[in-house]
């Protein structure tokens, strides 16, 4: 008897996978994001100058109340909404864990220092878009 509870098990357990996949699909439709998630659409980089990286990064989030669009840990993210209105950049923690922020005098953007002294330097475009 015990080949046969062993068949049901497995039986039971893909019965449960497949129901829990049939969810899933249905809740989160095809190119749709989970709540407070975000995936890079177009990352383009233009390294022609000398010394000089120019990166473009366009980002899709799907964002819950009270957040929007942002940059945690050098990553897109999801952040709370009066720090991007108040351009409070360093606050969404956008530089990696040994860097440190800074402003940018205008507050158009917020430069990351790494320990060997070279200056990552970001600036934001207003290019955000709100879907339902």
């Amino acid at each position: 008897m015990p080949p046969l509870r062993a068949v049901w098990a497995v039986a039971g357990a893909a019965l449960c996978c497949a129901l829990i996949f049939l969810i899933h699909s249905h809740f989160l439709k095809e190119g749709q994001l989970a709540a407070g998630t975000c995936e890079i659409v177009t990352l383009d980089k233009d390294s022609s100058q000398p010394r000089r990286t120019i990166a473009r990064q366009t980002a899709r989030c799907a964002c819950k109340k009270g957040q929007i669009a942002g940059t945690t840990r050098a990553k897109p993210a999801c952040v709370d909404a009066r720090i991007v209105k108040s351009k409070q950049w360093c606050e969404m923690l956008p530089c990696l864990e040994r860097e440190g922020c800074n402003l940018l005098m205008n507050k158009s953007g917020w430069t990351c220092t790494q320990p060997g002294g070279r200056i990552k330097t970001t600036t934001v475009s207003s290019g955000i878009q709100f879907t339902n």
